[in-house]
């Protein structure tokens, strides 16, 4: 697995071992930073929730964010993500947290411009958590939150003041992209 895009660009990332991360594949980071790219989002503060190898944020460091906070409950996957971040360079433009994705609003002070939220396949609770955060201090005025997800727990088109704005599917992976709209 490798960086897509950007100044890391083809640097490849180490993965914890074992089975129990679903890292995003190169087709679909493509795909999702396309998508941010055609609708001129800034991206400069960016959250990867259920960060598991730090992909997702890494390519938006790549990509120019400014800061982006990495968290995961495994000590495992906290510990691979701060091995990228130095391998890529992006150690100093970086926070790891190494806890649940549900005490994010409860620990976290930032707000995001993007906030990437990629649970595993048969977490329920999914769209609950996108309910939490979409009235959470974390997001950013004109804030996105790309979400990937299976088919087993579809999601709402609407949390709060999140409405869906672009869905697309690669393979057995769905890529729901929600815009706030204030109220």
């Amino acid at each position: 697995m490798r960086v897509v895009g950007g100044r890391a660009g083809g640097i490849e990332l180490r993965a914890p071992s074992g089975r129990r991360v679903r890292p995003t594949t190169s087709l679909t980071r493509q795909a999702i930073f396309s998508m941010l790219e055609s609708c001129g989002c800034s991206c400069e503060v960016v959250l990867d929730l259920f960060a598991g190898t730090g992909a997702l944020g890494i390519e938006a460091l790549s990509r120019g964010a400014a800061w982006c906070d990495f968290v995961d409950r495994s000590h495992d996957c906290c510990s691979v993500i701060r091995q990228n971040l130095a391998k890529t360079g992006f150690a100093d433009l970086a926070g790891v947290y190494c806890i649940a994705a549900s005490r994010a609003t409860e620990v976290l002070e930032r707000q995001y411009d993007v906030i990437f939220l990629d649970p595993p396949y048969d977490e329920p609770s999914t769209d609950g958590l996108l309910s939490v955060l979409s009235t959470s201090r974390l997001l950013a005025p004109d804030a996105l939150m790309v979400v990937s997800h299976g088919n087993r727990h579809p999601l709402s088109d609407t949390h709060g003041p999140l409405t869906a704005w672009k869905k697309r599917r690669y393979g057995d992976s769905h890529i729901s992209i929600y815009r706030r709209e204030e109220q």
